[in-house]
């Protein structure tokens, strides 16, 4: 017996001394929604009593294995559900763990907004605070968007405001809402983003064409929307937010309830509700300036890791006036109107709408599906359908006739297959196609030549996206082609068409002579190719360095090509043109960035060279049915656009910090050796904010605006004959407004009302001094200062 117990001890240990125990499990931690490594998970190994956490990027390594032992690891990481996975060793065994790491939207999250870079991207991206989203709940998605360096607006009053990244706006910016590419007729300066800001979880801007995903013609950049994400958690949680503000004397209301179960399936719901009246200027009300916003957004879908289905829809329904004082009866009136230091039109305040105005219909209806393939990466389809209706009323000679001048209708169908590769966390790789049919009607019962004619468009895009991680080193570069068809029906007028040369030109276009009118068929097919590529170096934890190279090309959109007559709301005449070729952009950014609790910053200039830009500008005045006119040509030249944004961030001690913002823009027409039209005025923004969580999350920030002068500017002003008086007027549409300062002050304070729910309130002022002032890309400035002081009080309930 004793010899067998020896014998048994020796074979044990035997055993034991040859089991190997030198294989190593490795992998990363990756939040399952959008595949982002999650630094300082913790790891621990059950069977050895040993923890690690992961690294920077996300990166776990356990060492000392033994091979053929299944180990249980528990995964833990602060707002995500811990997770015990178990993991039987093979050699060097490589495992990727998937976790919920969204739970942190049930309660109040606050991203400081910051110029940042994307993972394994290159381009630089601005991110929009949860702050700022809320501070703007009653404005609009381009009032959040003015809080970023680089990105300023072009309005038409306060109501309408128009996203413009570095100078450029319109078509050149590419607007993306829940994955799906906004078509609202964005071409008209009046024509602001349809969107509700209020269905918004997070919004990136990225600067310049690097997102090739998104659309190889967004030379300006892209704005991407995405709304709240929503936790793989049985809960019931919402929010209300209700804002009132004393200029316009009205406010707003929206709610989100959302219902959310552990095996992935989840509803919400989403809605706003604004009424304003005339807004006012420091020294008298601006008429026919109210707002009637009614938006609605439903989701409902199944989030599980291996596959994902979601169906939504959204409405957005607006109704927006247009300032009386813009629109104006004979040459002489609009010679008055733009000269005078103050509006022609001055009412009583109301919250009645008259002409002229708007009435903006949008719905998109989506259905959206992925599915996640073990050790290879996800397959996303998706099917969208947009209509948007857009009424514009003028003030019509026959009071009784309340028929729109512009009645559109634009119907888009879109389906898009995309692939992330995910199975090696070095490299980012991603590919997709696109295909999207578009049918625009303008309704010919207006009485009113059409401004845009009929036309069927046809877009067909593909691309393909990689970057590599090479331990401090980030490459990445990418190649997306478009196929862009239009087949238009327009009428023209004889003499136009004789005019601009197009008859000798384009005589093939012409199907049918009415002799004082042509019909047309205009057909235009444009191949385009666009490219971006980029390199990253981060030095140390504290400074990294950017560079990326971008080329996008874009088709001339409708407005552009046939714009031919009187656009009511923009209260211009507008002339494109037919012989227009597509536009080319590359852009060089670079960008140096230092993060430190105490001192953080981004400096990032850009210098954007685009052939064949296409821009639209005064050239004189025309007597109409309806009125007297300014006359707005749209042209093609050579263009260069040099500028910088820089951020700064001081943490001056535990409760107050410093921010500051600066954003430069010079635009020129290297053709005629002329700075270009509407260019961003050099500004800057400065904020000091004391915050303090032991007084119910108090924080109270004085904010510092400088618009500066814009001393660059072509000379556009013209004459309009005064038949009253026989004599010439110059109608002066070109000098700049003066530089001005605003201040603005917003406090917040949090209180619990139960365990499961907060009452967030907040007071704000904005331009305290109630200066009078006129921005030079406001298109009212011509006939009015722009807003004077305005209060807001909010209350937000979470529950």
């Amino acid at each position: 017996m004793k010899f067998i117990a020896i014998l048994c001890t020796l074979m044990c240990c035997s055993t034991i001394i040859a089991q190997d125990c030198t294989y190593t499990l490795s992998g990363y931690v990756i939040d399952l929604h959008d595949q982002e490594a999650l630094a300082e998970a913790t790891l621990s190994i059950e069977e050895l009593g040993r923890v690690i956490k992961t690294d920077a990027k996300g990166r776990y390594v356990i060492k000392n294995l033994c091979n053929g032992t299944t180990y249980s690891i528990r995964v833990s990481h602060p707002s995500c559900d811990a997770e015990t996975i178990k993991v039987t060793m093979n050699g060097d065994t490589e495992r990727n763990i998937n976790m919920e790491h969204h739970l942190e939207e049930l309660g109040e999250v606050s991203i400081t907004a910051e110029a940042r870079k994307n993972a394994g991207k290159t381009a630089i991206e601005s991110q929009v605070s949860t702050e700022t989203i809320q501070a703007n709940s009653a404005g609009s998605l381009g009032d959040a968007l003015n809080n970023l360096s680089g990105v300023s607006s072009l309005n038409t009053g306060n109501t309408v405001v128009k996203p413009v990244i570095q100078g450029l706006h319109s078509s050149r910016v590419v607007l993306i809402t829940d994955g799906t590419r906004l078509q609202d007729q964005e071409w008209g300066v009046e024509h602001a983003p349809n969107v509700d800001l209020n269905n918004a979880g997070n919004i990136a801007v990225i600067k310049g064409a690097a997102g090739l995903q998104y659309g190889g013609d967004a030379v300006g950049g892209t704005i991407v929307v995405n709304p709240r994400r929503i936790p793989i958690s049985d809960s019931l949680f919402g929010e209300t937010l209700i804002t009132g503000v004393s200029n316009g004397r009205g406010g707003s209301i929206t709610s989100t309830l959302v219902k959310s179960y552990n095996s992935g399936w989840y509803g919400s719901f989403q809605g706003t509700l604004k009424r304003f009246g005339d807004f006012e200027a420091p020294d008298y009300v601006l008429s026919n300036t109210g707002a009637f916003e009614r938006d609605l957004a439903l989701r409902v879908g199944v989030n599980k890791y291996a596959y994902g289905i979601e169906a939504s829809y959204t409405l957005y329904n607006n109704e927006l006036g247009i300032l009386r004082a813009s629109h104006v009866g004979n040459a002489a009136d609009l010679a008055n109107a733009i000269n005078s230091d103050q509006p022609l039109v001055i009412n009583d305040f109301t919250y009645t709408i008259n002409p002229p105005k708007q009435e903006i219909k949008h719905q998109t209806a989506k259905l959206n599906a992925y599915k996640r393939f073990n050790d290879l990466g996800k397959l996303s389809f998706q099917y969208d359908f947009q209509q948007n209706n857009r009424l514009e009323f003028d003030i019509r000679r026959d009071s009784e006739d309340v028929r729109p001048a512009i009645d559109l209708e634009l119907r888009t169908h879109t389906m898009t297959l995309d692939f992330d590769y995910t199975a090696d966390n070095t490299v980012e790789a991603k590919a997709g196609i696109l295909g999207r049919s578009q049918t625009h009607f303008p309704d010919p019962s207006t009485g009113i030549r059409r401004l845009i004619p009929d036309y069927d468009r046809v877009d067909v895009g593909v691309y393909a996206l990689a970057a590599k991680t090479l331990d401090r080193w980030t490459i990445e570069g990418g190649v997306r082609y478009d196929y862009n068809y239009i087949d238009a029906q327009k009428f023209y007028r004889t003499s136009f068409w004789e005019a601009r040369g197009y008859d000798v030109l384009f005589p093939e276009l012409v199907v049918e002579d009415f002799g004082t009118q042509l019909l047309t068929n205009p057909e235009f097919t444009f191949h385009n190719v666009s490219a971006t590529a980029g390199v990253a170096y981060d030095f140390n934890d504290t400074y990294a360095l950017t560079f990326n190279y971008a080329l996008s090309n874009r088709a001339p959109n409708p407005s552009e090509l046939f714009s031919d007559g009187l656009h009511q709301s923009a209260s211009r005449i507008e002339l494109g043109d037919i012989r227009f070729d597509k536009e080319t952009s590359n852009k060089v950014s670079v960008a140096l960035s230092r993060k430190r609790t105490h001192w953080s910053f981004t400096i990032a200039p850009f210098a954007n060279y685009i052939a064949n830009f296409i821009l639209i500008e005064p050239t004189g005045s025309q007597q109409t049915l309806r009125g007297n006119f300014p006359v707005w040509e749209y042209r093609q030249t050579d263009a260069r656009l040099l500028g910088v944004d820089v951020d700064n961030t001081f943490r001056v001690s535990e409760h107050i910090e410093i921010t500051n913002q600066l954003s430069i823009v010079k635009g020129q027409d290297t053709e005629r050796d002329l700075p270009l039209i509407n260019m961003p005025p050099v500004n800057t923004r400065n904020r000091v904010t004391y915050s303090n969580e032991k007084w119910h999350h108090l924080k109270v920030w004085v904010e510092s605006q400088y618009v500066f002068r814009q001393n660059e500017f072509p000379d556009t002003n013209f004459d309009i004959f005064i038949v009253e008086t026989d004599q010439n007027v110059l109608v002066d549409v070109s000098t700049p407004p003066d530089a001005y300062h605003l201040i603005n002050l917003r406090g917040q304070l949090d209180f619990k009302v139960s365990d499961q729910s907060t009452l967030e309130v907040a007071l704000a002022v904005n331009n305290l001094f109630d200066t009078s002032y006129r921005n030079y890309l406001n298109r009212q400035r011509f006939f009015a200062d722009d807003l004077g002081r305005n209060v807001s009080l909010q209350l937000k309930v979470n529950y």
